[in-house]
């Protein structure tokens, strides 16, 4: 009988994984560090002195926090001169933290006092980056614009025409959506290596990018589409290797300029143009 067999008999081992998560979980489990890796979802490094003013506490009591994250392999850091700066570690801790913070609802008790911090939980909805590509309403109208237009899908759906004549938009004006119909991105190619991603770059949108002038490295290992579920629009938009090359030309190009001292962006009079030829976003949905 099944109530007569011990653990042991059944020959199932202890997971060797547990002491690393209980380890991981850790490092998460306090507020201070928390503040720290958030903000540095910015993706720029920031020095210990900013990040102690950041959370609130004494740099000394900061810097232990880093030693831990260092050591925890969440963050990386480097040292001009007397500065030391930190970052992310990489894009997986940076996909963790997102994860996980999108878990967490706001508290009533945490709704913004004063007009400032409204102010600036507004702008962190309207637009910003998420390490490194664009959230907020601005990354879900550029990936529902990219979608479609066909040049982006999302798992289960057609993976988009791979014949010449699914071109997609033209990098001088936006173009009517692609019809679903025509055949699936072949199994070798880039797009159909991203369907595990929960988002795939199809034919078209690779070409799209190259028409457009944004720089994209298909070389990378990393997914050149993944949905990163929104934390604030509780939807996916555009992450990987094609939204991290979208979010640099759009800050490179002058579409986009951040604001105040987080990870706040806003769409510049110049980005609003391109985003209408380009993507045939309307610029209202963008303020």
């Amino acid at each position: 009988m099944l109530g007569d067999v011990s653990i042991t008999d059944t020959g199932n081992a202890r997971d060797a994984r547990a002491p690393g998560l209980a380890a991981l979980a850790g490092l998460l489990a306090d507020e201070t560090r928390a503040v720290c890796l958030l903000a540095l979802l910015d993706g720029r490094a920031w020095t210990a002195g900013e990040l102690a003013r950041h959370a609130g506490v004494a740099p000394s009591t900061l810097s232990e926090h880093l030693g831990k994250l260092v050591a925890g392999g969440l963050l990386a850091e480097e040292r001009q001169g007397r500065h030391r700066y930190v970052r992310l570690a990489d894009t997986r801790v940076a996909q963790l933290v997102e994860d996980l913070a999108v878990q967490v609802a706001p508290h009533p008790a945490h709704r913004p006092r004063t007009l400032r911090a409204a102010s600036a939980g507004s702008a962190m909805a309207r637009g910003r980056t998420c390490y490194d590509h664009l959230a907020g309403r601005l990354g879900i109208a550029v990936t529902d614009a990219l979608t479609a237009h066909g040049l982006l899908s999302t798992v289960g759906e057609p993976g988009g025409r791979t014949d010449e004549a699914e071109a997609g938009p033209r990098a001088s004006g936006p173009a009517a959506p692609a019809s679903s119909a025509g055949s699936s991105a072949s199994p070798a190619s880039p797009a159909s290596r991203e369907r595990a991603t929960g988002f795939l770059l199809t034919e078209a949108g690779l070409r799209w990018f190259e028409r457009s002038g944004i720089a994209l490295d298909r070389a990378t290992r990393r997914p050149l589409a993944r949905a990163c579920l929104d934390w604030t629009e509780r939807r996916p938009h555009l992450a990987g290797a094609a939204g991290a090359a979208l979010c640099r030309h759009a800050l490179d190009a002058g579409w986009c300029v951040r604001i105040g001292s987080e990870r706040a962006v806003k769409v510049t009079a110049a980005g609003e143009r391109a985003l209408a030829e380009l993507l045939g976003i309307e610029a209202r949905t963008l303020r």
